[in-house]
């Protein structure tokens, strides 16, 4: 099987992180992808990120009707700082043998990839999707191989259309109490409004 990841704080899930990984469901032609939200992110550590059981409510609510997602808690249960690597390690543990996993990020992440946790052990264990984000630049792929050689043709491109929503913007519009409604699914907007989630 082809298998995506999709890791992140998902503080959040939004409507354009869907489509990012739909889009890159259909032209990977990928088995299914699983979403990870991250249990203690230590890239976003200089803020309060948003209880995990929340969070993992919200992305179930928004994954359920696809069957082409799942959703991990691995994350969320593993104590510590979130690192991929050590993810990837253990949901390779749950692979068939033959079973290709493809990890999903967007240029700013990909941007700080020589920063992570163990890249080049990463990287043996998974492709890396790099798709685009309206806000940020592309990334020059080439120049990062030639910085680390060791990802040459490890990173794959996908074009997937720019939807310009972030989960900042639907946090700080959930605490003003104005409408979130097509920046989430609508579930998650009624989990929002129900438990108050971003209300101060």
């Amino acid at each position: 099987m082809q298998i995506g990841v999709f890791g992140g704080t998902f503080d959040p899930i939004h409507m354009g992180h869907l489509i990012v990984a739909e889009a890159v469901r259909v032209r990977l032609k990928l088995d299914k992808v699983i979403f990870i939200p991250a249990g203690n992110p230590w890239l976003k550590s200089e803020r309060n990120v948003t209880d995990g059981e929340h969070r993992h409510a919200m992305v179930k609510l928004a994954t359920d009707p696809n069957p082409y997602f799942e959703i991990s808690r691995m994350e969320l249960e593993r104590p510590g700082p979130s690192y991929t690597v050590d993810t990837m390690d253990e949901l390779k543990q749950t692979f068939r043998e033959g079973d290709e996993p493809y990890f999903i990020v967007g240029p700013d992440a990909l941007a700080a990839f020589g920063r992570w946790k163990d890249p080049e052990r990463l990287i043996r264990m998974c492709s890396i999707v790099a798709v685009k984000r309206p806000d940020v630049d592309a990334i020059d792929v080439s120049s990062l191989e030639r910085e680390m050689p060791w990802l040459s043709g490890r990173i794959k491109q996908v074009d997937v259309p720019l939807i310009g929503i972030s989960s900042t913007g639907i946090r700080d519009l959930a605490a003003a109490r104005l409408s979130i409604r097509y920046l989430v699914p609508r579930e998650v907007a009624e989990y929002i409004t129900q438990y108050q989630v971003y209300q101060i």
